[in-house]
């Protein structure tokens, strides 16, 4: 019976580890989340400002602060 090749395994996960790392790093330099591929990819940032703003038109909510 053949025994088991550790280092090899070890390498193996090694290896699956960087490539993990590689495309984390390479979504995130994209601007996306690596966790969820259908998630937006900025959902928040862009969002934030304009729900907050005032319309121009007048039409602003009923009970102004």
């Amino acid at each position: 019976m053949a025994t088991p090749n550790y280092g090899y395994e070890k390498r193996q996960r090694e290896l699956a580890k960087k490539k993990k790392k590689e495309e984390k790093l390479k979504a995130k330099a994209a601007g996306k989340r690596y966790d969820d591929p259908d998630a937006p990819e900025s959902q928040g940032a862009d969002d934030a400002g304009a729900a907050g703003a005032t319309p121009a038109s007048g039409e602003g909510p009923a009970n102004p602060a």
